[in-house]
């Protein structure tokens, strides 16, 4: 359970620390259209962050780290798409207040990190599935 909220902890400092990085940056370069930096802190927030704290809490109610081979893949896969998904947005939103072309590769980048926050969100389901009661007899104990 400690790891749930070391990692909810961190996505919040990332989140707050993003957002001030996109006020900064975006001032310092006098810009002031749209760029993937302004939504870093709310994926922060919301992926990281709340996620984290949702899951700390179906942890308390279904103990998800009894299967501990399945947590793990969740977590590792789930931060590990998190970070490459943000990573992403963060360097094609670097390249748009700097007047920069974004390219393909990095498209495809934070394709594949989408791809594997669903395999996370997958594996999360699975766990949780196993370890919801099935019948009205057993939610009653």
């Amino acid at each position: 359970m400690r790891k749930l909220y070391v990692a909810a902890h961190v996505y919040m400092i990332l989140g707050l620390i993003s957002g001030l990085a996109y006020r900064e940056i975006t001032k310092i370069q006098e810009y002031t259209g749209d760029t993937q930096l302004g939504v870093v802190h709310t994926h922060l927030l919301a992926l990281g962050m709340l996620f984290f704290l949702i899951v700390l809490g179906l942890e308390k109610l279904f103990g998800l780290t009894e299967n501990r081979r399945l947590f793990a893949t969740f977590f590792w896969v789930y931060n590990a798409s998190l970070a490459v998904t943000i990573a992403t947005m963060v360097v094609h939103g670097t390249l748009t207040v700097y007047g920069k072309e974004s390219n393909e590769a990095i498209a495809g980048i934070a394709g594949l990190g989408h791809i594997g926050l669903t395999v996370g969100l997958v594996l999360l389901f699975i766990n949780l599935g196993k370890r919801v009661p099935k019948n009205r007899a057993a939610d009653a104990e």
